[in-house]
């Protein structure tokens, strides 16, 4: 195990503070003696002590971390516990709640899927308008394209209803391996039509690796640090999606340069191999709890899907067509090159990890609705009118677009895996995925007609801004607060069944 020493002075309060037990990114437990150990945090093995050596304290601290703890996580970890403690204050990177080693190992290795995922999914957005130019399709082709390959998210129902039978990690595994050898296919379609179609089953796929990620996710994490660990996956998506980006700039190396962004997609195959080797079972999963909940007692499942069912729809209506359609904007209506497109998207994006990160604590610690509408109503706002204008400006508005957009995604991406009992969980959210790609199939057809009408796609992006201003005023009034509440108390059906008190047992008669 990794050990970690520090010679203190006696009776610094450094040293009266290691005295202390941690409340920090480790809970400690006093042993006495000046041993501690662990009570709660994300280690295998963990055991602290402190030695009286002349006018100095030694401090030992030996410790080990799960497997798919890996950098930088591992590194702020070391780092944070050689410092002296700071009791009840943890660090800004740190979940608000500290998870055990099975929660942090299943985070860790989920975060290496989205990267994978984040490029995969990406891969048809960036480079559709270079691909067009080799295959000969306009850009009513693909519009079409692009919503048409939003199909496949009804294979994503299948598989995440599966998963509800078979278990999240087998199934979540081969949705992965499957993308990858999908996406690799694509490089060798010959025209847009068969490009399409191997798109239209990797989209499926990786639809279904994202709703199963955050089910994962939601059921290993604790109540506290549930929209935490959403945020870190939304992180990692974002620089698998980022990585897309970095190599874009091989489609400008020939017609068909934007063939290797494909062939790519098999690099992600040891990864997806190396996580499987240490991922569990979630642990909801492995013991379902039997249904106790009376028919006055049960919530609302209905209301709660179709609530969420036509948030994701009202907020697809935009996002897609902004997404998807925007590396056409700036090739076409600001001349960007690919090279310099991806520098404007790595550039004005990436800070909206800042604005993930202040999301998914702000939603554990303040409540998700709050932040939630915020992030829909500023980040959309600002989307817009980055559309409407260039220059500098265009910069700056879609900086501050990505930061506080951002924070909806760990605020209220936490919901869909948390207002649905263990049986029904990889199914709704597979189903409500649907509904929110008919928004963006919806949004996608509408952009690409008006754009074409009014010379533009700001105005058209304009009028489909009204989708996600209604469904903020949607969380305000109807959203429930979850945050702090265990799965089980917001779905009464996976509450264990009570076990009713056994009888004392009646003395024997003396005869």
């Amino acid at each position: 195990m990794p050990t970690l020493t520090r010679r203190l002075v006696a009776g610094t309060p450094i040293a009266e503070a290691a005295a202390q037990a941690r409340d920090d990114v480790v809970e400690e437990v006093d042993l006495g003696d000046g041993r501690f150990g662990l009570s709660r945090g994300p280690f295998l093995a963990y055991e602290r002590q402190l030695r009286r050596d002349g006018d100095e304290v030694v401090e030992e601290l030996r410790y080990r971390l799960p497997s798919l703890v890996v950098p930088p996580f591992s590194w702020l970890y070391r780092a944070a516990l050689h410092r002296p403690p700071r009791h009840g204050a943890r660090p800004f990177w740190a979940p608000p709640e500290p998870p055990d080693a099975r929660a942090a190992n299943a985070l860790g290795g989920l975060c290496l899927l989205a990267i994978a995922f984040g490029y995969l999914g990406a891969l048809l957005t960036q480079t559709i308008t270079f691909s067009a130019d080799e295959l000969g399709a306009d850009k009513a082709a693909q519009g079409a394209t692009l919503a048409a390959v939003r199909i496949g998210v009804l294979a994503a129902v299948a598989l995440t209803a599966l998963a509800d039978r078979r278990g999240r990690r087998r199934v979540l595994l081969g949705t992965a391996v499957a993308a990858c050898v999908g996406t690799a296919l694509t490089a060798l379609v010959p025209g847009m039509v068969a490009l399409g179609a191997v798109q239209t089953g990797v989209r499926g796929l990786t639809t279904a690796g994202a709703v199963l990620l955050a089910v994962l996710v939601a059921e290993e994490m604790p109540a506290g640090a549930r929209a935490y660990g959403v945020s870190l996956l939304s992180m990692a998506g974002a620089l698998g999606v980022g990585s897309a980006l970095w190599v874009l700039p091989l489609a400008d190396l020939g017609e068909a340069g934007w063939r290797l962004l494909y062939a790519l997609g098999l690099i992600w195959l040891p990864l997806v191999w190396w996580v499987g080797r240490h991922l569990e079972e979630s642990r909801r999963f492995t013991a379902p709890a039997t249904t106790t909940a009376g028919p006055a007692e049960r919530q609302p499942l209905g209301r709660r899907f179709w609530l969420l069912a036509a948030s994701a729809l009202l907020l697809n209506l935009f996002t897609a067509p902004a997404s998807q359609l925007m590396n056409e904007f700036l090739r076409d209506e600001r001349g960007f090159s690919a090279a310099r497109i991806s520098l404007f998207t790595i550039l004005t994006n990436t800070p909206g990890g800042l604005g993930i990160l202040i999301g998914g604590r702000l939603a554990d610690v303040r409540g998700r609705r709050a932040i939630g509408a915020v992030g829909v109503v500023g980040g959309t706002a600002m989307t817009v009118g980055m559309v409407l204008v260039a220059g500098w400006p265009m910069w700056a508005l879609s900086v501050v677009g990505a930061v506080v957009g951002a924070l909806t995604i760990p605020a209220l991406g936490v919901y869909g895996p948390e207002l649905f009992p263990t049986g029904q969980r990889g199914r709704a959210n597979g189903i409500i995925s649907v509904l929110g790609v008919i928004g963006g199939v919806v949004g996608l057809l509408v952009a690409g007609f008006l754009s074409e009408r009014w010379d533009g796609l700001g105005p058209a992006l304009a009028l489909l801004s009204l989708g996600p201003m209604a469904m903020a005023v949607l969380v305000i009034v109807a959203y429930p607060e979850t945050a702090h509440r265990e799965l089980e108390e917001l779905n009464p059906e996976d509450r264990p069944p009570a076990v009713p008190p056994v009888p004392p047992a009646r003395p024997a008669s003396v005869d």
